[in-house]
């Protein structure tokens, strides 16, 4: 049996159901299942609450459900996370847990819910990755690069997923809903952000592409092999849709270009990448690109605000949240109001193309 994650706490009074009820579903509808169950919780600040569930003979799940309360309706869709990792596991060579089973009836522990597969190794939350070599670090980067490609490798149509989101217009519509809702969480002045709105929907560049986008892809959200530097699942598909592919790329790239002032995580902005360990972001592109099949990346730096602009919007929400004293997480605040160095980076990038 693998050892247990060192971050499981048991399950926090507002989480907790019945376990009963979902050892006697898991009994149905998930093979090998036998009873009795050990529940505990995933410590962090995840909008939908993560379970480590241990059975009878030593077997080891994950069980991601809805939060308990009032919901905003296309919030916390597991059914959906579901769906694209069922899909992938099934029939692409995107490495993600195996898919055993999703509930939909409220009835069973509350809210839907998901079974997959548990997978042990080690999830990198700090970009810097401390205490891992640099020649592991590099081929850790190499692999994040190879599974994004992978992702936007799959024909969405064939694994069944043509119709997980619309296709094109992918940034026009993102441009319009974050610049909406930054609108509406608005605390205070913040000129990039006002010139952004302007800038990015005027010059958005030519050739729409549609592949699967995870959303939020980046280091903190996959899984390490325990012992070599390679990428055995990527987590955390709550964003997942049908989108552009470089913009996918670009999040993923934000770090190059985060450096003090963004948060909890310092990215590599100063760092001496070649001694780091990790290759450049030109480098990177163009690794990108080899798998793709592209020539290059043209309008780069597009994307890079684009993405800029849509994490300071979402940013922006959470600190409001805060102030309102109804976030999620107790980090809300603690950093100030990161929309303003996002999106001032953002427009920095603009001007250089300029």
């Amino acid at each position: 049996m693998s050892e247990l994650p060192d971050n499981l706490t048991p399950v926090r009074s507002a989480h907790q159901f019945d376990e009963s009820r979902l050892a006697a579903f898991m009994e149905e509808q998930v093979d090998s299942f036998r009873g009795p169950i050990r529940v505990l919780q995933f410590e962090g600040g995840q909008s939908n609450p993560t379970f480590h569930v241990t059975d009878g003979g030593g077997r080891m799940y994950v069980l991601r459900k809805k939060p308990p309360g009032k919901l905003l309706p296309s919030a916390h869709q597991v059914d959906r996370e579901f769906r694209v990792i069922k899909a992938l596991s099934e029939h692409s060579d995107v490495p993600v847990p195996r898919a055993h089973a999703l509930c939909q009836d409220d009835t069973v522990i509350g809210t839907a819910f998901y079974i997959m597969e548990f997978l042990p190794g080690r999830i990198l939350a700090d970009p810097q990755m401390p205490g891992i070599s640099p020649a592991d670090r590099r081929k850790i980067f190499d692999s994040m690069n190879d599974v994004l490609a992978r992702i936007h490798n799959v024909d969405y149509r064939a694994v069944g997923l043509g119709d997980f989101g619309r296709e094109g217009q992918y940034i026009q519509r993102q441009i319009a809903r974050w610049s909406s809702q930054y609108d509406l969480a608005r605390t205070e002045h913040i000129e990039a952000m006002e010139t952004l709105k302007q800038w990015l929907p005027a010059n958005i560049p030519p050739g729409d592409e549609t592949r699967i986008n995870h959303g939020d892809y980046r280091l903190g959200n996959t899984i390490v092999h325990p012992t070599e530097p390679r990428i055995v699942a990527v987590l955390d598909w709550e964003l997942s849709t049908l989108g552009h592919p470089l913009a996918d790329l670009a999040y993923n790239c934000m770090m190059y270009h985060f450096g003090e002032g963004f948060g909890a995580s310092q990215g590599y902005a100063g760092t001496d990448l070649a001694a780091f360990g990790i290759p450049t972001e030109d480098e990177y592109v163009a690794a990108y690109a080899r798998r793709t099949g592209r020539e290059d990346v043209p309008f780069f730096d597009f994307y890079l605000a684009f993405s800029l602009f849509r994490l300071a919007a979402i940013v922006q929400g959470v600190y409001k949240r805060g102030l309102d004293g109804n976030a999620s997480s107790e980090t809300a605040t603690r950093y100030g109001n990161r929309a303003r160095a996002m999106a001032d980076l953002a427009w920095s990038l603009v001007e250089k193309r300029a």
